[in-house]
């Protein structure tokens, strides 16, 4: 959903990368949130840090859980910041699954738009 939003948000140069401590794959309601949204995120994939140019990076957003404890070490310096979001993946199985999976797109739509706020400032 990061990814997907920093697309549409960030300015369209910036190199926009999205990776897990742990990839398991792109759950199919997080497709569906997007949609709600008009981003199609269908064509995004679960990604190792191993997968990504580290050496590029400026700047790190880690999401969810112990990703901020668990994020690997970058070779250069890179300016970080954490978003607590509760993994909506945690609601499947309850009633209401849809709604765990739009909280926490909301919340990161927000928390993109300030952070693209903050970075163009």
């Amino acid at each position: 959903m990061a990814e997907g939003f920093a697309r549409t948000m960030l300015p369209k140069e910036w190199k926009i990368y999205s990776a897990g401590t742990h990839p398991i794959g792109l759950h199919p309601l997080t497709i569906e949130a997007m949609a709600e949204e008009n981003i199609d995120i269908s064509k995004q994939y679960s990604k190792s840090v191993d997968e990504i140019p580290v050496d590029e990076i400026d700047y790190v957003v880690t999401l969810c859980g112990d990703a901020n404890e668990n994020c690997p070490l970058f070779p250069k310096k890179v300016e970080r910041e954490h978003w607590p979001i509760i993994d909506p993946v945690r609601g499947v199985g309850k009633p209401n699954v849809m709604e765990s999976f739009r909280q926490a797109r909301d919340d990161i739509k927000n928390r993109v738009g300030d952070l693209a706020k903050r970075l163009k400032g």
